[in-house]
């Protein structure tokens, strides 16, 4: 008996089925918001050339699953699939919606900007107050919100959600939304969170980062007193610093190159101590001077944080003799001053005379001549002593006459006496010779009105003859001998 065997399958049918109705629902039609995070467009699954869309490199063929075995017998051949109603357009539909959605000015990108929030990275001094602004330029009727780096809400809007005094609202708009932490510790820095509940939730990030002020510097090392050359090494540490600051060294006015700036972190893992040594040699022109260790931080922002250590050094005493007055004469009274210097002060003076066996008897460190004479003259000499070491000094004295000797002012002005009388004789020799001139050269002045009044006798008889001779008026001249 034949075994049936399997059905034959019914004949195809003549029309596929239609597209899904995805493909042209009206949330598949162009719309901004379709473009961004909120959500994506629709694309149907046989759509060919949308590979790239899907996820797979343009141009690779999407798999098709292996087609299962087919019972043994007759085989129907499949008839081939006609177009399906609407297809022909559909697909280059969607694409066109997704070209539009992609270069399409106003379109996704600049929808999907004006939604993001936006904040900035701030830096703050432990102890001061940082401000925290989050802006956005479309809202869409949602609140801002801030969140601390452990994700606590600390504002949403306008409303208090971490109950911390330290953290106050300084603005609250549906664009913005401020707020202020006072009292900063270094346990507030980390990343604060802005969001805005759009769809997708949008966030912004703002690192906070805090600043540890460095202590005061220490200084040690030094001992109570230096002798001259010894070598000095000095130490300096400051803690608390972030992030680890520098030291630097300065003797006086001399900047000092120490050591390499060591950093070790703290046991609170947050801050650094920093440390530095610096060795050098001492003289005596380091004796009372200042060697200075200060602190480079940015959270000082320029302010001075330093430590000085005054240093005193031991050194063999120095003197000088000084004469007063500077140019003694015979007769007058003089003082030779003996001015020592040293660490520590000299306190002994003695005071020889080069050919004088026996010291002077004098202690102190000045040496009185009552009356000067000419038995004064020598060379004397003045020992200063001190714990460190003794030196002595000398001076020459030359006692002149009480008129040998003249002094600078009288021979100055002297000489501006001389040079005025030379120039008073030469101004009498001048009006001499000028007035012998002008009595020389004095002429006689007549008219000739006046002719012939030399022969009268009297002053009657001239007037007669000076009148008697106007007879020729047109002929009156006058003349100079």
């Amino acid at each position: 008996m034949r075994q049936p065997g399997p059905p034959t399958p019914g004949p195809a049918p003549r029309h596929p089925p239609p597209p899904p109705a995805e493909w042209f629902a009206p949330s598949a039609l162009f719309n901004p918001r379709n473009c961004s995070s909120a959500g994506s467009l629709p694309v149907p699954a046989s759509a060919p050339g949308l590979e790239a869309a899907r996820g797979r490199p343009l141009g690779q063929r999407r798999r098709q699953p292996p087609a299962p075995p087919q019972p043994p017998g007759p085989q129907v051949r499949p008839r081939p699939a006609r177009s399906r109603p609407g297809s022909a357009m559909g697909t280059p539909l969607v694409l066109l919606l997704l070209f539009a959605c992609r270069w399409a000015p106003g379109g996704a990108n600049l929808s999907q900007d004006d939604s993001q929030p936006w904040t900035s990275d701030e830096t703050v001094v432990a102890g001061g107050t940082v401000v925290l602004k989050c802006q956005v330029k479309e809202h869409e009727d949602s609140s801002l919100q801030w969140s601390n780096p452990a994700q606590q809400t600390l504002y949403f809007g306008e409303k208090r959600a971490l109950r911390d005094n330290r953290i106050q609202l300084v603005s609250s708009t549906p664009h913005e939304l401020s707020i202020s932490i006072s009292n900063v510790a270094l346990a507030d820095e980390g990343e604060y969170t802005c969001s805005i509940f759009t769809m997708p939730v949008r966030t912004a990030k703002s690192l906070v980062t805090v600043l540890g002020i460095p202590q005061k510097p220490l200084i040690s090392g030094y001992k109570s007193s230096l002798r001259e050359k010894e070598t000095a090494t000095l130490t300096c540490e400051s803690s608390g610093s972030k992030p680890a600051a520098q030291l630097v060294w300065r003797k006086g006015d001399q900047e000092l190159h120490g050591e390499p700036t060591r950093v070790q972190e703290d046991p609170n893992g947050k801050t650094f101590t920093v440390s530095s040594s610096v060795t050098f040699q001492v003289t005596r022109e380091d004796d009372g001077i200042d060697v200075v260790c200060s602190v480079i931080h940015e959270s000082l922002k320029g302010a001075d944080r330093s430590t000085a250590q005054r240093i005193e050094v031991l050194y063999t005493p120095t003197a000088m003799i000084r004469p007063d007055p500077p140019h003694p004469r015979e007769g007058q009274k003089l003082l030779l001053h003996c001015e020592g210097r040293g660490n520590p002060v000299p306190q002994q003076y003695r005071w020889e005379k080069e050919g004088s066996d026996p010291p002077l008897k004098t202690q102190d460190s000045a040496l009185i001549f009552p009356f000067l004479n000419k038995s004064d003259s020598g060379t004397y000499g003045c020992t200063a002593t001190s714990n460190m070491g003794s030196y002595t000094a000398y001076y020459t004295l030359n006692v002149n006459g009480p008129s040998s000797v003249l002094s600078s002012s009288s021979t100055y002005h002297a000489i501006i006496g001389g040079i005025v009388a030379f120039v008073v004789f030469l101004l009498l020799i001048l009006l001499i010779f000028l007035g012998h001139y002008l009595i020389r050269h004095k002429g006689t002045y007549l008219t000739h009105e006046a002719k012939g009044s030399d022969d009268a006798p009297d002053a009657d008889t001239a007037i007669i003859n000076a009148e008697g001779g106007q007879s020729g008026g047109d002929d009156k001249k006058e003349y100079f001998i």
